[in-house]
């Protein structure tokens, strides 16, 4: 399925009913008063959070959502049925902005949490409702009021307990894979990964949602290359895997492009929890590895060296990924 995570749309609620003009007919009473109903309300427009949908892939086909009419009012007083209400489901992790201001309105982050988009509006009063000393048989009513309409912007940002960033070819989806139940596309070339993944890992009787996003390159910051339209999905994020290549010539330089960059896309995301992962170390001599983990370590960073593709250290990842693992590391500062 395409991962789409941005969409616009155009929500108009319901119209209030029209009110009704009647006059009450009954056999020996020929000059019955006024018993004209009111209009039913408009139906409103509801945004509602769901925990199974992952994409905003629907809004691609159908962005002009309006909710129901209410009917009108009826003699003998009776009121118009209200509009049904409209609902329009989204992922959790969504944020409904308005098109215009581009305000945040609402942050789905919860299953079944709900936002009236646009609400609908009130029925007209009947002719009964205009009876005075002076007019005992009026003939006004109300037009039912216009529901509201607006244009909105939505945009998610994947709800994940951990983010894997690196550069490209880092081995991020096979890191992916073997912590989660996840099946990304893995191939030994840049920019495997064009849309972000996610993975659930067990722990304990809990769960881990990891997400994996396109690699990060020198400018994403600056719109260069795939990283910096998905960046946005680490923000909810606990903690960070940063994933760096050990059989790169500089892995100092890559840790670097990748603080540059998480720091100039926002300074809180720099700032997350993280583990470096030093990936592919059967492609690399014990000695340089050595080299290059104490040179991380002296960046005052925790270290785990692995190998995602042949499984080396993924049992120790995930103790350090789950809460207990993590409890030190969270006391920690990042610079």
């Amino acid at each position: 399925m395409k991962f789409v995570d941005e969409a616009s749309l155009y929500v108009k609620a319901g119209d209030g009913g029209r009110g009704s003009a009647s006059f009450r007919r009954e056999k020996f009473v020929p000059k019955g008063g006024p018993d004209g109903g009111d209009g039913g309300k408009g139906g409103d427009v509801v945004i509602w959070g769901r925990k199974s949908l992952i994409s905003l892939l629907d809004f691609k086909y159908k962005r002009i959502y309006r909710a129901e009419n209410g009917r009108s009012g009826g003699s003998g007083q009776k009121t118009g049925r209200n509009g049904k209400d409209l609902y329009v489901y989204v992922p959790v992790g969504t944020e409904v902005r308005d098109s215009g201001s581009n305000a945040l309105l609402a942050d789905i982050v919860g299953e079944a949490q709900t936002y009236v988009a646009a609400r609908g509006g009130r029925g007209g009063r009947g002719n009964t409702h205009f009876v005075s000393p002076v007019n005992r048989a009026p003939t006004r009513f109300d037009e039912g009021e216009g529901g509201e309409e607006r244009s909105l912007r939505l945009e998610l940002k994947l709800l994940a307990r951990v983010g894997i960033i690196g550069l490209p070819n880092a081995g991020k989806s096979t890191l992916l894979s073997r912590l989660t139940n996840a099946t990304p596309e893995v191939g030994d070339y840049p920019f495997t990964t064009l849309t972000p993944s996610l993975g659930v890992m067990p722990e304990g009787d809990r769960t881990i949602v990891i997400a994996d996003i396109p690699g990060i390159i020198e400018g994403a910051s600056r719109g260069k290359g795939l990283g910096l339209k998905f960046l946005r999905h680490i923000e909810r994020t606990e903690m960070l895997l940063w994933v760096i290549d050990a059989s790169s010539d500089d892995v100092l330089r890559d840790y670097a492009t990748l603080m540059k960059e998480l720091s100039l896309f926002r300074q809180e995301v720099a700032r997350k929890e993280r583990i470096i992962v030093l990936n592919k170390i059967d492609k690399v001599a014990p000695v340089d590895l050595a080299l290059k983990e104490e040179a991380l370590r002296k960046k005052g960073e925790e270290v785990v060296s692995m190998s995602a593709a042949l499984r080396w250290g993924i049992e120790t990842l995930k103790q350090m990924i789950g809460p207990s693992g993590r409890a030190e590391a969270r006391g920690r500062t990042k610079r």
